[in-house]
């Protein structure tokens, strides 16, 4: 396995913790998260827009089930923007961490 392999390998199991501990949280925990959540996303949407040069743009508030997905698709632009995987997978454990 390659540098590249495990440091996608390692983002896949923080971005899959992130998502465990989210759909454990009880609605009424998961609710005051949301803002961060949503705010960590648009972090992310924002500096793939910035590497690929397209404008920013405000990411659609969904709702906090969809929240997750969003997420999800923000760390695969990540990717596939080039953006360093290291950064991250320290994004994605702080958010993990935040979580109540």
């Amino acid at each position: 396995m390659t540098e590249n392999d495990d440091d996608a390998g390692a983002v896949r199991a923080e971005l899959e913790r992130v998502v465990r501990r989210w759909q454990q949280l009880p609605l009424d925990h998961a609710l005051p998260a949301v803002p961060a959540v949503a705010a960590a996303v648009q972090g992310l949407a924002d500096d793939v827009s910035d590497v690929c040069g397209v404008p920013r743009a405000p990411v659609p508030d969904l709702g906090p089930a969809v929240l997750m997905d969003q997420l999800r698709v923000m760390v695969f632009d990540w990717r596939a923007a080039g953006l360093p995987s290291a950064e991250l997978g320290e994004r994605l454990t702080g958010l993990r961490r935040a979580l109540p």
